[in-house]
């Protein structure tokens, strides 16, 4: 196995002027991550300041700092510890002969995804699931989002009869588990396809970021002491190259515009397209 338990860092990544903020107007800039990106300003204007003081001392459009170690357990076929800001999970994927009964000599694979908070991940400790007997709702939704959104990226002809499974365990939770989940659980999936020869079976990237609306300012990835007093919410799916694979807005107390949901979605691709170049720095690590 590679030696890739050194972890790939992301603190506050240099991906444009770090003297300027976003806000709605006109631009014909491009972003500024490489002479050759094709991400687009999305029609912004730049302003040099903002309203809302982050308890961590980000800037508005800041991600928390990001830290990747791929490779992390020897077992998996795939696997990541994953840590953005405070929240950590483990993420793993293994790949399995066989297809579920509808599948069956199709000559298409198949992939689900489970997930799980750890019973200290949230400070007071809660039962865990397995002892009850059965899943809670909140779980269920999220595996479905996740494999949803691994789903978007997965040729699944390529893959062949096999199942991939991807298992997301969070460890700490601080704000942003499911969005992280998602992150995650593509370098896993990618590390086992890859182990496997199986490259071609992912189509592309794919990652998921927090956004909101705190104080009336939109906020990028919040965490938990942000999250808890957001005005608005918003959970946003990307692909590597910028589209859209699931938009979850909700107003926590007042409705919000059309225009506050175009900021929060040009907010939200800033983020992405940083956690696309860290995800692919830590591939790549591991292949070392």
């Amino acid at each position: 196995m590679p030696d890739a338990k050194v972890p790939i860092a992301s603190s506050r990544r240099a991906i444009r002027d770090p003297s300027v903020r976003w806000a709605r107007g006109s631009c014909s800039c491009r972003s500024t991550t490489s002479s050759t990106s094709t991400w687009p300003c999305w029609g912004l204007r730049h302003e040099t300041a903002g309203r809302v003081s982050r308890t961590d001392g980000r800037r508005a459009d800041d991600l928390r700092p990001l830290e990747l170690v791929p490779d992390f357990l020897e077992q998996p076929h795939g696997s990541v510890l994953f840590a953005q800001g405070k929240t950590k999970l483990l993420c793993t994927a293994s790949i399995q002969d066989g297809v579920p009964r509808w599948l069956y000599g199709k000559g298409r694979g198949w992939l689900t995804a489970e997930y799980s908070l750890l019973p200290a991940s949230t400070g007071d400790r809660t039962e865990r699931e397995a002892s009850r007997g059965r899943q809670g709702g909140r779980t269920v939704e999220i595996q479905r989002l996740i494999g949803r959104s691994i789903r978007s990226v997965t040729d699944f002809v390529a893959l062949g009869e096999r199942t991939l499974w991807v298992d997301c365990d969070v460890l700490q939770a601080d704000g942003g588990t499911r969005c992280a989940a998602i992150s995650g659980a593509y370098v896993a999936a990618r590390r086992a396809l890859d182990r496997f020869g199986l490259s071609k079976a992912l189509t592309g990237s794919i990652a998921a970021v927090s956004v909101g609306i705190v104080e009336g300012e939109a906020l990028l990835d919040l965490d938990y002491s942000e999250d808890s007093q957001a005005e608005v919410d918003m959970n946003v799916v990307m692909t590597g190259d910028g589209a859209l694979v699931e938009v979850q807005a909700t107003a926590e107390r007042t409705p919000f515009s059309r225009a506050r949901l175009d900021e929060l979605l040009e907010l939200a691709a800033v983020g992405i397209e940083e956690l696309a170049t860290t995800q692919e720095e830590a591939v790549a690590a591991a292949r070392v």
